[in-house]
């Protein structure tokens, strides 16, 4: 899976995944940068085949709904939509 990397002072495993079209996937990452986050995203909907199947089972592993922006955070935390005051309190 081919995970972009954007750099930040608050370290963890956070994973973003992301349509390239998608306003509400943009505003995500933009607070997560804003927020100092150390995190990686992919943009689901440039991705094919069987790279593109894996991410999507592996989205699925932590949701049940196949939404966008889903934010996983330690492998324990999922964030389904921009929902700006929850990943504040998850990673504020």
């Amino acid at each position: 899976m081919a995970l972009v990397h954007i750099k930040g002072t608050k370290k963890g495993k956070v994973i973003l995944y992301a349509l390239s079209t998608c306003v509400w996937c943009k505003k995500t990452k933009k607070l997560l940068t804003e927020l100092g986050v150390d995190f990686y995203y992919v943009y689901v909907d440039l991705l094919e085949g069987e790279e593109k199947a894996k991410v999507l089972d592996e989205i699925a592993r932590h949701s049940s709904v196949r939404s966008f922006p889903t934010l996983v955070i330690e492998d324990k935390t999922c964030v389904v939509g921009h929902q700006e005051r929850k990943i504040r309190e998850v990673l504020g």
